[in-house]
């Protein structure tokens, strides 16, 4: 079995850390009207981090391509997400900038 670049396994672990962030975001907040779209983003982030995280893993062609539509929509979801007082939506916000960052890295 091949071993992970450092930047490949940073990215990883980035989008784990998102998908983390923003489940608990779900979950302390589902069902409030008021975060609808900070909601809906959260579940598109966790399904592209979690495409991006398989791909990664397993040396797909199509990484830079998936990786930057995932940078986009965790920025998004961060920008949202901040908007938000709670220590969730805080929390989701910075694992969501770090992703988008590393997601950059991999997609250049």
């Amino acid at each position: 079995m091949s071993t992970l670049s450092d930047d490949l396994q940073d990215c990883i672990d980035a989008c784990n850390a998102s998908i983390t962030a923003a489940n608990a975001c779900l979950s302390e907040h589902l069902g409030e009207e008021a975060m609808a779209r900070c909601l809906a983003l959260c579940l598109d982030c966790t399904d592209l981090c979690t495409a991006c995280v398989q791909m990664m893993a397993r040396g797909s062609d199509y990484v830079a391509r998936v990786c930057a539509i995932c940078a986009d929509l965790c920025e998004a979801c961060a920008d949202e997400c901040a908007r938000f007082d709670s220590e969730s939506c805080q929390a989701c916000a910075e694992a969501c900038r770090r992703c988008a960052e590393q997601c950059r890295q991999m997609a250049a």
